[in-house]
């Protein structure tokens, strides 16, 4: 019988939050030791439906349906051996299914492929949040963002921080504080609640889209920071920044906010030019002109991704703005997004 036939026996639900606007960002890594990131979660989520059916004899008890890329495939235990989406694959050799069950993943986000804006972190964390009920059911939201950081680093050997994991499991703003790699403390910040519809109305979340790897020049940054020890100047730099806004974000200063993201930004250029991709240069010309209050390349920026902006009281003047860097390249394209005080949640279908 074709799994969509099948009745289960239980279906598990969890969505996750990408992030944004993530200055202090290289912060967060090994090399940087310590170091401290502020930054915001937003939808689009990541969502998950986990279908759990009893044992029927299927020798491949896991279905994967990843409905942004239309492939829906079964596989056994991955147990390291890792096919056509390694990130969702490898969720389940950190958290198994339980003997007895089989299980089919449903998976889809309206964030675009390649945002930058941690999908990929929000994404370990909503699958192993709907396992972590499907199992034990024990793991806070530093145990859920520990476990999709190992899922990254431990089973698929890739450079990850720390913060969008976190943001994915905890929302909200937060001023995150890695005290020792990869421990942290998440400090919310408690905005007022007209701040935090100001803040939203005023931010815009833009994608460039994506051109060839920029993992060379990534390696290239790592290498340089690794070098220059957990204190060097770029690190410092950047650290003080994270700080920096949320001290503004506090007092409601929407200028100083967007001085730091300006700064951030920059930090990254720094580090070195090809960080600031040519589309990013563009976006962020048309919103100097319209005289945004600040931009921020998402991630650890390189060639393709997304870029935050912050605009002004005059919203009129902000949908200009967009409309005039939609019109300037047709990859351009705004991504809606809304603040999500929430991060992590799972919930279980009532029964038919």
């Amino acid at each position: 019988m074709p799994a969509g036939e099948r009745q289960p026996i239980r279906v598990i639900n969890s969505r996750a939050p990408i992030r944004i606007c993530d200055n202090g960002g290289w912060t967060d890594t090994w090399f940087a030791q310590h170091g401290r990131v502020l930054n915001i979660a937003v939808s689009p989520y990541v969502e998950v439906r986990l279908s759990v059916f009893g044992e029927d004899g299927y020798e491949k008890p896991i279905t994967i349906h990843a409905q942004n890329f239309d492939d829906h495939y079964s596989i056994g235990q991955p147990n390291g051996n890792y096919g056509r989406h390694p990130l969702i694959e490898a969720a389940f050799d950190c958290i198994p299914v339980p003997e007895g069950q089989t299980v089919e993943l449903s998976i889809y986000s309206a964030a675009p492929a390649g945002c930058s804006t941690g999908t990929s972190a929000a994404l370990a964390v909503a699958v192993l949040g709907a396992l972590d009920v499907l199992t034990s059911g024990h793991r806070d939201a530093y145990a859920i963002a520990a476990a999709a950081h190992r899922v990254e680093t431990e089973f698929l050997h890739l450079e990850c921080g720390i913060q969008d994991q976190i943001a994915a499991a905890f929302g909200g703003i937060n001023l995150i504080d890695m005290y020792e790699y990869p421990h942290a403390k998440v400090g919310r910040l408690q905005l007022p609640r007209a701040t935090e519809r100001e803040l939203e109305a005023r931010l815009a979340l833009v994608y460039v889209g994506l051109s060839h790897s920029s993992s060379q020049v990534h390696e290239m940054v790592i290498r340089h920071l690794e070098n220059a020890g957990p204190n060097g100047p770029q690190l410092e730099r950047l650290r003080a920044i994270a700080c920096r806004s949320s001290e503004a974000l506090c007092a409601a200063d929407f200028a100083a906010f967007g001085r730091s993201m300006i700064e951030n930004t920059e930090a990254q250029r720094d580090l070195h030019p090809a960080l600031i991709g040519t589309a990013h240069q563009q976006v962020i010309d048309i919103a100097r002109e319209f005289r945004a209050l600040g931009w921020k390349v998402n991630g650890a920026g390189g060639d393709g991704g997304s870029i935050t902006l912050l605009g002004g009281e005059d919203r009129g003047a902000q949908q200009q703005m967009l409309h005039a860097i939609e019109a300037a390249n047709p990859s351009f394209c705004k991504v809606p997004i809304c603040l999500s005080a929430s991060g992590l949640r799972v919930w279980d279908s009532p029964p038919r």
